[in-house]
C-alpha cells in the first residue's frame, strides 16, 4: 500500500507546458484524480493559446496561462502567484521549466520524467547517461515519478500512472473504462454550417511538423473516392500558414466535379467549434496530430495516419478502453473501438525520428508508402459501404 494513498489534497494544480495535444491527454489523469479526491479544487497550468482543449472542463476551478517564452518579469509574476499555493502538483511534462513551477507552487509534486529511445549505439548510450544525471534533482523533489517509454507506453498510461503514490495498487487505475474528456462545442461559423450536407467526412492533412505529412497525391486520390461514394469532404486546417497552404495545394489537384463538394475551413474554426464540427461527421481521416487525438475524443469513427509515431506512445486513446495499453507498436493496420490506426511498411516503422533524415521538414519512407488503398479499405470497414 502506497504511503500516500490516504492523503486528501484540497488544492491540487496541473502542469501541462506544451502543444494543444498534450493538454488533451491530460484529461483521463485529471478525472482519474476527480475520483480520487472529490472534494479537492483544481487548477491547470499552460501556455498561452494551447488550453481550448479544456473548455468547459467541469473538473478545473482555473486555467492559468503562461507565454512558452516568458520574460524575466512574467517568472517573478507567476512566482508570487504560484508560490506555495497547492497542496500537490502534478507535473505532466518532462521540462525543466514545468519542474520550476511544480516545485514553486506545492510542497508535494509527482512528475513525469523524461527518457530515451532504447537503443544500443555508444551515442544512445551516452544520450541516456546525461538523461538520467537531468533527471536526479526532479526524483528528488518528488514523492513520485513517472519514467517516459516512448515505445511501449501509452502516454495517458504515462500521466494516469502519476497517481499510483495515491491508490493502494497500480490495477486500481486501469481496472475500469478510461475515456479523453473532449471540450464543450460550440456553434459552428454560419458560413460554413449553411454548407453542410447531411454526411459528411472530416478530413485534416496538416500535421504540426512536415514529416508527419501523408503527400498531396494521395490526399487527391482519397478525396476523389470519398466524393464518388456521396460524401461531403470537410478539410479541416489550424490558422498557421503551412495548414492553409496544403489545403489549398490539395484543393487546386482536384477536378470541378469533386472540388464543389469539398469544403474548406481554412482555419475559421476553433477547437471547440472543430470539435462540434467533428461530433456529427460520418468519419474523420487525418494525420498524427492534436485535431485526430480530439477526433477520437469525440467518439467518431476515427482513422489517424502514422509515420515514425509509435501508436503504442501516442496513438489516439479509444474511449471507453480499459487497460494500460491499447496498441500494439506495429501494425499495418489495428482497429480499437472507434479508432483505427495504419502504418506503412519497413523494418524501421515507427522509428520515433523526425521522419528519414531526422529533422522537421524531413519526408518520411513509411507514410510515402501508406498507400491511399489501405485508407479507403479502412473507411469502408469503418462505414460500411
Amino acid at each position: 500500500m502506497s504511503s500516500f494513498s490516504s492523503y486528501k489534497p484540497k488544492k491540487v494544480l496541473f502542469i501541462a507546458t506544451r502543444q494543444i495535444g498534450d493538454v488533451l491527454v491530460t484529461t483521463p489523469l485529471i478525472s482519474k484524480a476527480r475520483e480520487l479526491w472529490p472534494e479537492a479544487e483544481f487548477h491547470f497550468m499552460g501556455y498561452r493559446g494551447k488550453l481550448d482543449m479544456l473548455k468547459g472542463n467541469q473538473d478545473i476551478a482555473k486555467i492559468i496561462e503562461t507565454s512558452d517564452r516568458p520574460s524575466f518579469g512574467e517568472y517573478l509574476t507567476l512566482f508570487f502567484r504560484l508560490f506555495q499555493r497547492y497542496d500537490l502538483a502534478f507535473i505532466t511534462q518532462p521540462s525543466d521549466r514545468a519542474y520550476f513551477y511544480g516545485s514553486v507552487a506545492a510542497n508535494k509534486r509527482v512528475g513525469v520524467l523524461g527518457g530515451h529511445p532504447q537503443g544500443l549505439t555508444e551515442l544512445d548510450r551516452a544520450k541516456k547517461s546525461k538523461s538520467d544525471k537531468q533527471n536526479a534533482w526532479k526524483k528528488a523533489i518528488c514523492l513520485h515519478t513517472v519514467a517516459v517509454d516512448y515505445f511501449h507506453q501509452h502516454v495517458i498510461t504515462e500521466k494516469i500512472r502519476l497517481l499510483e503514490a495515491f491508490c493502494k495498487t497500480t490495477a486500481d487505475l486501469f481496472s475500469k473504462p478510461i475515456s479523453v474528456t473532449p471540450p464543450n462545442g460550440e456553434a459552428i461559423t454560419p458560413s460554413i454550417a449553411s454548407k453542410l450536407q447531411t454526411t459528411y467526412v472530416v478530413v485534416h492533412p496538416g500535421p504540426l511538423t512536415a514529416y508527419k505529412r501523408w503527400p498531396l497525391a494521395y490526399w487527391q486520390t482519397l478525396i476523389t473516392w470519398m466524393v464518388a461514394q456521396g460524401w461531403q469532404v470537410v478539410l479541416s486546417a489550424s490558422p498557421a500558414k503551412q495548414d492553409l497552404q496544403l489545403n489549398q495545394d490539395i484543393l487546386s489537384l482536384l477536378d470541378d466535379t469533386t472540388r464543389k463538394n469539398v469544403i474548406d475551413t481554412a482555419g475559421q474554426l476553433t477547437i471547440p467549434q472543430a470539435g462540434t464540427l467533428i461530433r456529427t461527421a460520418l468519419a474523420y481521416v487525418g494525420v498524427d496530430t492534436s485535431i485526430t487525438h480530439l477526433a477520437a475524443a469525440c467518439n467518431t469513427p476515427t482513422i489517424a495516419l502514422f509515420g515514425p509515431t509509435p501508436p503504442s506512445n501516442f496513438g489516439p486513446w479509444p474511449n471507453g478502453f480499459i487497460g494500460e495499453q491499447p496498441y500494439q507498436l506495429k501494425a499495418r493496420s489495428q482497429t480499437v473501438g472507434n479508432i483505427t490506426i495504419l502504418q506503412g511498411p519497413g523494418e524501421c516503422v515507427p522509428c520515433r525520428k523526425a521522419g528519414c533524415d531526422d529533422h522537421v521538414n524531413s519526408h518520411s519512407e513509411c507514410l510515402d508508402q501508406l498507400e491511399p488503398t489501405q485508407v479507403i479499405e479502412a473507411l469502408q470497414r469503418i462505414t460500411q459501404k
